[in-house]
């Protein structure tokens, strides 16, 4: 008996037969050329066990100096001068970790410059495109920090609170701000690990003359690099396959939006041609009966056409069933149309059939009636191909996405929800009263 596979190499071969089923059209690819790019190297890396760790955090609180004291070089630009990390920069950790082929530390500029949103918006994708996430802090948390938080916590992203420039407090000082940062915390991430370092700490040196100057000292890190270590051990592959569910999921999303606003503007073109079709056929149809017939036959191959121009094949049997739930939750649709039909084709019915008693002026009245009930084909078939549309748009929201396996995993998965507690699944629609033609 075949061993069962682990949660992640589920993850990848669920997520590698979505990808291979994604059907793109040249438009599509035109518009997200830049996120399915950014999506195959999430899942490149996830079939090589190459995860990345990424520094993020206001400008100059050390992320580059805590890279740098990691790695045991300087390989991350520093200055005294805030803002020195302007892009992207990444650099492999030479790191022996159980599971994973490497690690990537990537440096990230600062989220809070100012005149420097581009560069904020950088930071912010760089993180939401890592498996882990190091939100690296010099003091106590600040309104752009706690927003930082939230956002990134929302996204579901692993994370690790690491607070910088220790040596700056005495032991009794550092518990105090470690107990501050603690409750200040959203209740959701208070099991969220926080860890004192000194990526880059000075210590006074006495000199001949008298006077005192700091020296640099060897950084003290090491909480850090056993907490990494552990973690990456215990979970390294598990991380990497979350942060593959989120980077298809965030994918699928925009895919699924720009495919909803293209098809409003196509169903509503599909939907005033049948209107233009079913009012001409009942207003030149004298036939109560084959107008009732014809229309059914109309407002079904609305449906399949609407079902085809939303991705969700249907056969005509559905699309009747279809109708008639539509019909039994509208009263437009159902007994008052009948009724109403019903009505004008009767009156017509009988002002031809005495035309030839009343010399032909029983027919003029036959023309308003007529023109009625075109009304009337009109206006049932814009509501049956409006709500015919919301059906299906329900049911596309509901169907087969990233997001689904992340809820499944927050729910069955011990290890995937301590990780997934604070994810809030994103809407993948617009409101739907925006969507509806």
């Amino acid at each position: 008996m075949a061993p069962v596979p682990s949660t992640p190499e589920r993850c990848r071969l669920l997520l590698e037969h979505w990808r291979r089923g994604l059907r793109l059209s040249r438009r599509e690819r035109g518009l997200l050329g830049g996120q399915l790019q950014l999506l195959d190297q999430q899942l490149e890396r996830l079939r090589q066990g190459r995860l990345r760790v990424a520094a993020f955090g206001r400008v100059g609180v050390g992320k580059s100096s805590l890279l740098n004291a990691l790695l045991g070089r300087n390989r991350f630009a520093t200055d005294v001068a805030h803002g020195c990390t302007r892009r992207q920069q990444i650099e492999h950790w030479p790191m022996d970790i159980d599971g994973l082929a490497e690690v990537e530390l990537v440096d990230t500029p600062g989220i809070d410059e100012i005149a420097a949103a581009a560069r904020g918006r950088l930071a912010a994708r760089l993180a939401l495109n890592a498996d882990l996430v190091l939100l690296v802090l010099d003091g106590d948390l600040n309104r752009i920090e706690l927003e930082a938080l939230a956002q990134l916590a929302a996204s579901g992203k692993p994370m690790l609170l690491v607070l910088n420039r220790c040596d700056c407090w005495t032991p009794p000082e550092q518990q105090e701000l470690l107990a501050s940062l603690r409750r200040r915390l959203p209740e959701a991430l208070q099991g969220v690990e926080i860890v004192a370092v000194a990526a880059a700490p000075r210590q006074p040196q006495l000199l001949a003359d008298g006077r005192v100057r700091s020296e640099a000292a060897p950084p003290r890190i090491a909480p850090l690099q056993r907490s990494l270590q552990r973690l990456l051990s215990d979970q390294g592959d598990l991380l990497l396959a979350l942060g593959a569910l989120h980077s298809a999921d965030r994918f699928h999303r925009s895919l699924h939006q720009g495919r909803l606003r293209h098809s409003r503007s196509a169903a509503q073109g599909l939907i005033g041609r049948y209107a233009a079709l079913k009012a001409t056929g009942v207003a030149a149809n004298p036939l109560m009966l084959l107008d009732l017939a014809g229309g059914l036959a109309c407002d079904t191959a609305l449906v399949l056409h609407l079902c085809e121009l939303y991705g969700m094949p249907m056969h005509s049997q559905g699309a009747r069933a279809l109708l008639t739930r539509l019909s039994s939750h509208n009263a437009m649709l159902g007994g008052v149309q009948l009724g109403i039909q019903l009505l004008l084709g009767g009156l017509r019915q009988l002002l031809v059939l005495a035309a030839p008693f009343s010399g032909g002026l029983s027919l003029a009245p036959a023309a308003p009636v007529a023109l009625a009930q075109a009304a009337l084909a009109v206006h049932t078939t814009r509501l049956t191909g409006s709500l015919a549309a919301a059906e299906l748009l329900k049911g596309a929201q509901r169907g087969p996405k990233p997001a689904a396996l992340l809820a499944r995993l927050a729910r069955h998965d011990p290890d995937a929800r301590a990780w997934l507690q604070t994810w809030q699944p994103a809407s993948s629609t617009p409101p739907l009263q925006s969507l509806l033609p």
